[in-house]
């Protein structure tokens, strides 16, 4: 075992994490360069030390996106990404996922340890304990776990965020993401008005950890609210919107969409359901009254952004 290795000792989880002897042995003859440049056997104990953060999945290079409307990030580097999991300092108190970092408290020293050891299956089970639409957080979150993390208090924070965008994808190409409906149904029906990220969730949760028969009602043509309207391609493609609805009909709920549910037509929309869910969003823009506001070409945002996309899917 290489010198580096050897003299230092292994905390309790790394030795009960349950890697393989393939893998132990890969690891431990795996080498890396290190932020002073010089090549050395990669050491998950001293990672934070002796390597520099690096995006293991960078932007595709400009050139290409501007030919396109298609995401901005690149293919994930593997080797980089173990490199990368190895910053991830096994903290004592690790404020990524308290309060004060992931508000959903995912497990973020975990899943790292895992992409560390190779054991993606295991790294999308953790992840998707948690988090009901990784696929989403890990492209538009914006990422307040690497704020809180405790690297970052002497050094540049881990790349979290693209360990949960490299995991879930992985996992989604793998086809370790599957339909799960719910073993037994409650016999109750409850309707969610609202199909952006917050419905979608809600609808998620009360369908397959309550089995509760769910009806999504949304008054645009698609599901997803923001994540569909709101949130650029280049960020958020609108197949893997689409990919995470579609898996949710087959795990038994229902999207009624073309639904404009006011106030006028709620009680007759929601008659013979239990309960409702009432996560209709904000699309009352505020105003600034400034100097300049009433120019041409001034718009809301969410005014030109949802445009743009009706647009682009009229193309």
């Amino acid at each position: 075992m290489p010198a580096a290795l050897r003299a230092s000792p292994m905390p309790r989880r790394l030795l009960l994490d349950g890697r393989s002897p393939a893998r132990r042995t890969l690891l431990r003859h795996s080498t890396v360069q290190r932020r002073d440049g010089s090549v050395a056997p990669l050491n998950k104990l001293r990672g934070f030390i002796e390597i520099e953060r690096k995006a293991p999945a960078p932007y595709r290079p400009a050139a290409d996106r501007l030919a396109d409307y298609a995401e901005i990030n690149g293919p994930a580097d593997q080797a980089e990404l173990t490199r990368q999991s190895a910053r991830c300092m096994d903290c004592g108190t690790p404020f990524c996922h308290t309060h004060t970092g992931c508000p959903i408290s995912n497990v973020i020293p975990e899943f790292n340890q895992q992409v560390f050891d190779g054991e993606w299956r295991q790294a999308y089970s953790n992840l998707a304990s948690t988090n009901n639409f990784p696929e989403f957080t890990g492209r538009v979150c914006p990422a307040p776990c690497e704020g809180a993390c405790v690297a970052g208090l002497v050094d540049e924070s881990v790349t979290i965020k693209s360990m949960e965008y490299s995991i879930i994808e992985r996992a989604w190409s793998e086809g370790w993401v599957v339909a799960a409906p719910p073993a037994r149904r409650s016999g109750k029906k409850v309707a969610v008005v609202g199909s952006g990220p917050a419905g979608l969730a809600a609808a998620d949760e009360l369908n397959k950890k309550y089995g509760h028969a769910v009806t999504v009602f949304e008054r645009a043509e698609r599901a997803g609210g923001l994540l569909t309207y709101g949130i650029p391609n280049m960020k958020l493609d609108k197949e893997t919107v689409q990919r995470r609805v579609d898996l949710m009909e087959a795990e038994g709920i229902s999207f009624v969409t073309g639904a404009e549910v006011d106030a006028a037509a709620i009680s007759e929309t929601v008659e013979g359901f239990d309960a409702t869910v009432l996560a209709i969003g904000s699309t009352v823009p505020n105003n600034l009254p400034i100097p300049g506001r009433d120019l041409d070409g001034i718009v809301y945002a969410m005014e030109f952004l949802t445009r743009n996309q009706k647009a682009l899917f009229a193309n």
